[in-house]
């Protein structure tokens, strides 16, 4: 392979990198603004007819009350009470996670676009003085 070909490629894995880093990094930001706030809460587990519920007090002093998913209900078997996490402002939002699964994804994504774009920088700049 021509030294051209390389210093191409490794160019544009450097700019791929930094780039996706950028925009993977500006989709987390906005979900994470658009996810909003979520505060800890001890939540009580019942049953429904149709399924089952999650209930709480709120910061407010209102009773909060949000249907389980089947995710939730497999993570919660067997329990009566446990600690979630529910959205301000709403009463029907419960989620067992502090932080959403969406933005923790494109941080993710963007940390493994900025590992490239530094690796690649760091293998084009040792190519170029290995010259």
């Amino acid at each position: 392979m021509s030294e051209r070909a390389i210093d191409a490629i490794l160019e544009i894995f450097t700019w791929t990198g930094f780039g996706g880093a950028v925009v993977f990094g500006l989709v987390a930001v906005i979900g994470l603004i658009a996810d909003g706030s979520w505060v800890a809460a001890q939540i009580v587990i019942a049953d429904d007819e149709h399924g089952r519920i999650a209930r709480w007090f709120g910061n407010e002093g209102r009773v909060g009350q949000a249907r389980l998913t089947h995710d939730q209900v497999r993570a919660l078997a067997g329990r009566e009470t446990a600690d979630a996490f529910v959205r301000l402002g709403t009463r029907d939002k419960v989620r067992l996670t502090r932080g959403s699964p969406f933005v923790r994804l494109f941080f993710w994504l963007s940390m493994g676009m900025l590992a490239l774009g530094i690796l690649s920088a760091g293998a084009s700049l040792a190519v170029l003085f290995m010259r």
